[in-house]
């Protein structure tokens, strides 16, 4: 019978939530009473965070509460992780306020439907694990590039300037910031900075109480009993409703739908990439293991969800994911816990919401901001290759300077062929040096001698040995390679013994080379090529005749009819004279 721990999961058994794996495993009311307090204190962290980061995003707060309540909801019932918090993000305020300001509220929940259709289809197609194929660079340059945007969008109500229409665009945002820097009020900076200062003293000395509702509720309680003459959720939005609102489906418009398919590609491919790290984050910390097709199937669900409820865009939210697990949570009842007391606040406390100063939740977004940048990371990374350098420097500076879209995609096209090159960089000829290594001098490390003629001791066989796995980066140095070889011998081996695998472009070179050979008369073998190098081999038209397969080089050598090598020792071959005069 066969092992059931090497059987292939079935697809019911793939995108089964966690919340069903739980509750098998034996739910008690001692895990209830443990997930309603973890639960109870992510939702106190999440209640100014949701309204500041909607509000940030040129949205209502409320936006902003009904995503964290219907999409929180859906990701702790249908994800696959047990312990993500879902809701709205900071990594999307760029992203929601460009498009709210070129398409309105509107475009923004076709925007965000389509990319909730394109999260479930990329769950339900398996692609959870390409998200892993982000380089590292890539992360942390448009982190850290969104959290400079985001702290320069809360200058104006960390001020309180008057500006009237303020520029999504960086550049144009700041000069817009310094022509109104003279309209700042002396009020709304001193609320702002008794807010952070709250916050980071309270992280600092009592780090379990909830520093950001604590600053915001003192920053209400100042602004309504001293009646200072700063901007509100009141005077700006109206208050927060007490109710969620009636669902209904965005209006949908072929024409509007294709002028919204890049931006509904950034969401699903940027809440891909938050929600799968945050679920890793949650791993880490728990020891327990998601599983990323069904979360972001669930990410999707969420996203459609939170639309039809006049919500934004949904991910896994790191900060709240680990609040969740650091606050002794036991699955996913906890993440729903979270949105139902979400629910109970905004039914309950929203005419209070109508007293929080602007100025108070600018300061909770200046300390996410500053948060968010990988500081360690980033400078880290500036200085162990030019190469992640160069992909961090480009995803950073053309996230704030261009669009987040080109620099992301910017970033992991310079990711790729870094990693292109690196790999390029492992191919080796028989002789063992590196075909793509730095150059050197000729008496590098004092051990260059005289050459011996006699090592290439066999003129009528040609053993070409390579090391590495040959693709389209590294063919055209191989080719050149072989193309140096000189006056062709009677029979030529390839060795592929240490070849992982062989791309077509590859493939496809080395068959114009055989076929040079050929037409010289030199008979051509294959030596300890691995069953899938064989394949792209065949594919590209190297069969037999053309091309003698064997398992090993001294099978290659009786294929063609010569004699076993000499006992005195394996020659270096002629790839050493191709080497050595190069």
């Amino acid at each position: 019978m066969r092992d059931r721990r090497f059987r292939q999961p079935t697809f019911v058994e793939l995108f089964t939530p966690k919340l069903v794996t739980v509750l098998r495993e034996g739910y008690r009311l001692a895990d209830l009473r443990a997930d309603a307090i973890s639960g109870l204190t992510v939702a106190i962290v999440a209640l100014p965070l949701s309204m500041a980061f909607a509000i940030a995003s040129g949205l209502g707060p409320d936006r902003g509460l009904y995503t964290a309540i219907i999409g929180g909801f859906l990701v702790s019932a249908l994800g696959g992780s047990r312990f993500q918090i879902g809701g709205p993000a900071g990594a999307f305020i760029v992203l929601v306020y460009s498009i709210v300001e070129r398409h309105g509220y509107a475009g923004l929940a076709t925007a965000t439907l389509m990319a909730g259709v394109v999260l479930l289809a990329a769950g339900l197609l398996r692609l959870g694990a390409y998200v892993k194929y982000i380089p590292f660079p890539v992360t942390v340059g448009f982190t850290a590039g969104i959290a400079v945007i985001i702290f320069a969008s809360q200058l104006k109500d960390l001020l309180g300037l008057d500006i009237q229409s303020e520029p999504a665009a960086l550049a144009p945002k700041l000069e817009a910031i310094l022509a109104a820097i003279g309209t700042a009020k002396p009020a709304t900076a001193a609320l702002a900075a008794l807010a952070i200062f709250v916050i980071l003293a309270l992280r600092r000395f009592r780090p379990a109480w909830p520093g950001m509702l604590i600053a915001v509720g003192l920053c209400a309680a100042a602004t309504a009993l001293l009646h200072l003459p700063v901007e509100t959720i009141g005077s700006r939005f109206g208050g927060v409703p007490q109710t969620l609102p009636a669902p209904a489906l965005p209006v949908l418009d072929l024409s509007t739908m294709r002028a919204l398919l890049p931006d509904a590609l950034t969401i699903a491919m940027l809440g891909a990439i938050e929600s799968l790290l945050s679920a890793v984050v949650a791993d880490g910390m728990s020891g327990r293991r998601h599983r990323s097709n069904c979360e972001l199937a669930a990410q999707g669900v969420a996203n459609m969800a939170a639309t039809v409820f006049g919500g934004m865009p949904v991910t896994g939210t790191i900060a709240r994911t680990a609040t969740n697990v650091r606050s002794g949570a036991r699955g996913p009842v906890s993440g729903i816990l979270h949105a139902v007391f979400l629910l109970v606040f905004m039914l309950v406390a929203a005419p209070l919401a109508s007293y929080i100063p602007l100025a108070s939740l600018g300061a909770v977004l200046a300390v996410v901001s500053w948060n968010m940048a990988e500081k360690k990371e980033f400078v880290a990374l500036f200085k162990s290759s030019r190469g992640d350098a160069l992909v961090l420097a480009s995803t950073f500076l053309l996230t704030i300077f261009a669009d987040l879209t080109i620099g992301i995609g910017v970033g992991v096209t310079l990711g790729a062929f870094l990693f292109l090159h690196r790999l390029a960089e492992t191919v080796e000829v028989q002789t063992g040096d590196v075909l793509l290594d730095e150059d050197q001098a000729d008496d590098y490390g004092g051990t260059r001698v005289a050459y011996d003629s006699t090592a290439a001791s066999d003129p009528d066989v040609m053993v070409y040995k390579i090391s590495g796995a040959i693709f389209f980066g590294a063919s055209g140095t191989v080719s050149a390679a072989l193309d140096e070889i000189g006056r062709y011998p009677r029979v030529f081996i390839f060795d592929f013994g240490e070849t992982p695998l062989i791309d077509s472009t590859a493939a496809r070179a080395l068959e114009a080379f055989v076929a040079r050979l050929r037409r010289g008369g030199v008979t051509v073998c294959v030596a300890g090529a691995r069953p899938n190098v064989r394949r792209a081999l065949l594919s590209a038209g190297l069969h037999e005749p053309e091309a003698l397969y064997a398992s090993t080089v001294a099978d290659a050598r009786r294929r063609a009819g010569q004699p076993p090598l000499p006992s005195r020792g394996a020659p270096l071959g002629p790839a050493a004279a191709v080497t050595e005069g190069a």
